[in-house]
């Protein structure tokens, strides 16, 4: 029987207009019987990503996706490429230390860096844009600790700026009270992305299959057997790409907090209103937890988001969507007073899966055979996504280092 699958969204994200569905490539059903090195669940950007890394190296792959490619928590995305994760350097270096902190730092960055790379060398259009982060506080008891956090990855090496009042309104356009400057992130349309990097996979040789839900996963001894309701594939390893673990791993569901985020985006602001509401072209975070964030799109939108709930059952969709579209725009209002003229245009409700540190989990499990796993990535999907790439690929090939650890179940 074919547990039922967690809606991922709800809302229509403005990376979904229906005038592009007969632009986008379609993949078919699985049929029959076959045969592969690896297949891969999810066909969001991880997917993506890992089966474009397999396949590069000459390791059949294929990917199942219960629905469309990039129509789960990819299309939900606000797709800042942030190059920081969510939990801070201070933060992390309590936790693990500071070597251990600092190396889940150089990776995060490095993977930022090589999934720009990417886009920017993929065939198809994504409106990739580098950006700067901003990250600031408007709370007078947040200054102190966003100092620590500034004097440790000054320490660390990371291209960090301090932000005083006068900057942050003069060079962002916000009152705030402290904020960090950092450049080498970038944004862009996360379906797009998505869509690039897959066709990207299948010209190296990857297949894929839409609308080919896993209803069982079979592992025997050296292989694994994945079932669809058309068909069947035999693999020696299948990886888990579902950004959460589905109730066919119960026994690992609990390392997982499941949360809605909310995401507005206002109507195409011509050159007068942008000026009027006197943001910056950054990616804007800020250090309350749950966060908010903005940024500016292709097409002159304004992104908010934030309001992130834990998962709960009870409330519509609707209500809660209406309650969160509330009070973001509540909280950027305070921030940025011209936004109380403007109208919200789209909204939506995504889910995503958090884990204790805020790292995800990349690799394999005990009690799991020939499964290796790439869940829980917060808020830092894209960028984990494409570090989820490289792990992958190197555990593939028996490689493993330190770094694997940082990012393993048991850590």
């Amino acid at each position: 029987m074919t547990p039922p699958r967690l809606t991922l969204r709800a809302g229509e994200p403005v990376w979904l207009p229906p005038r592009l569905a007969h632009r986008r490539p379609r993949y078919p059903r699985l049929d029959g019987a076959h045969r592969a090195d690896v297949v891969i669940v999810g066909g969001g950007i991880t997917g993506a990503i890992a089966a474009l890394r397999f396949a590069e190296s000459g390791i059949d792959a294929i990917v199942l996706e219960a629905d469309r490619v990039g129509h789960g928590s990819t299309a939900a995305s606000s797709a800042l490429l942030l190059q920081e994760p969510d939990c801070g350097l201070a933060a992390l270096a309590e936790r693990y230390g500071t070597a251990k902190a600092r190396r889940i730092w150089r990776l995060s960055h490095d993977a930022a860096r090589d999934l720009i790379a990417l886009l920017e060398g993929s065939s198809t259009p994504c409106a990739l844009a580098r950006r700067d982060t901003m990250y600031y506080t408007t709370d007078a008891d947040a200054v102190a600790p966003l100092q620590r956090e500034y004097a440790a990855r000054c320490r660390a090496g990371f291209d960090v700026t301090w932000l005083t009042p006068r900057a942050l309104r003069v060079d962002v356009g916000i009152p705030a009270r402290a904020g960090l400057r950092t450049r080498g992130s970038a944004c862009c349309d996360p379906l797009r992305a998505c869509d690039g990097t897959m066709r990207a996979a299948v010209r190296a040789g990857a297949l894929v299959f839409e609308r080919s839900a896993v209803r069982r996963i079979e592992p025997r001894r050296g292989s694994v057997r994945v079932r669809t309701a058309g068909g069947v594939v035999e693999a020696r390893q299948v990886v888990i790409a579902t950004g959460y673990a589905t109730r066919q791993f119960r026994p690992i569901a609990g390392r997982f907090d499941l949360s809605h985020t909310y995401v507005l985006a206002t109507p195409p602001l011509d050159a007068r209103a942008r000026r009027e509401l006197g943001l910056a072209d950054v990616l804007l975070w800020d250090t309350r937890r749950p966060y908010h964030y903005a940024r500016w799109t292709a097409d002159h939108r304004l992104l908010l988001g934030g309001a992130d709930r834990p998962l709960r059952g009870g409330r519509p969709a609707a209500a809660r969507l209406a309650a969160a579209v509330a009070e973001v725009r509540a909280h950027f209002e305070r921030v940025l007073p011209a936004l109380a003229g403007i109208p919200i245009a789209q909204a939506w409700e995504g889910r995503f899966a958090n884990t204790p540190d805020s790292l995800p989990y990349v690799g394999p499990h005990r009690r799991y055979p020939q499964h290796l796993f790439a869940l829980g990535y917060g808020g830092n999907g894209m960028t984990f996504g494409s570090l989820a790439g490289r792990l992958l690929l190197d555990l593939w090939h028996g490689r493993t280092s330190a770094d694997h650890a940082l990012f393993a179940f048991n850590r």
